[in-house]
């Protein structure tokens, strides 16, 4: 079983900066990928990011495409979601998702609110 803690969430002001953070924990697991999600009121959940456990590589949602970066630390179990120049459409609740074997994404985190004001 699998764990995982986000953080960071919060309320910003539209151009505004904000980092998430989560972290995967339990006893024995794999890592093919990880990546951040969101999901507005009355939308489904869309992917933002994600990342590549093995060599790092990253992908993007056009949308959020030169304001976000997503990184990740190997040892510490963690990614991170660098948010700049953030929108109110960037407004969701943000997951944070682990692909353990390249599959899909398998485990899910409880979720942080990001409220954007304009």
């Amino acid at each position: 079983q699998v764990t995982l803690v986000e953080s960071g969430g919060g309320l910003v002001q539209a151009g505004g900066s904000l980092r998430l953070s989560c972290v995967a924990s339990g006893r024995t697991f794999s890592i093919s990928r990880m990546g951040w999600f969101r999901q507005a009121p009355g939308k489904e959940r869309d992917i933002v990011a994600d990342i590549s456990w093995s060599n790092g590589r990253t992908s993007y949602a056009d949308s959020v495409k030169g304001r976000f970066t997503i990184s990740r630390d190997n040892a510490k179990l963690t990614i991170d979601l660098q948010m700049n120049s953030v929108k109110p459409e960037d407004t969701a609740v943000y997951y944070c998702g682990l692909d353990g074997d390249g599959r899909g994404y398998d485990y899910w985190g409880q979720g942080t609110q990001v409220t954007v004001s304009s």
